[in-house]
């Protein structure tokens, strides 16, 4: 497989509903909430990719572009946007759904970065 068709293959999709309790007292989604679901589909994807033992070591920059009020449906997608020789780049953007209507737009967008590690915690290369 190549490594385009294993990008597309380990592009991961994540729906959440917005509830009172992941919300701050603007009524809008926590950064935190918001971060830590990001990691989490960065790790799902990254490991998707490799199908190996995977770590986050770092988030580049986290781009919050509009508040996701409670109420709403977000929509995370994940996708490996660089490939080294032990680590990898995933891309996550959250866009936010209206239950109610058609209307979705972009909320928050960030990247993170993955190494890839043996039993020992050290890192490995990809196995590409």
């Amino acid at each position: 497989m190549t490594i385009e068709e294993r990008i597309e293959k380990s592009t991961t999709s994540l729906f959440k509903a917005v509830f009172p309790n992941t919300t701050n007292h603007y009524d809008t989604l926590f950064g935190g909430t918001a971060m830590q679901m990001m990691d989490e589909v960065a790790f799902i994807t990254a490991t998707r990719f490799s199908r190996q033992r995977m770590v986050t070591v770092s988030s580049d920059r986290i781009d919050f572009k509009k508040p996701i009020p409670a109420g709403t449906f977000v929509e995370l997608i994940g996708k490996v946007t660089k490939v080294g020789n032990s680590s990898l780049k995933v891309s996550v953007e959250i866009f936010i759904e209206e239950m109610y209507s058609n209307h979705r737009e972009q909320a928050v967008q960030g990247e993170f970065t993955f190494v890839a590690i043996d039993d020992d915690k050290k890192p490995v290369n990809l196995n590409i």
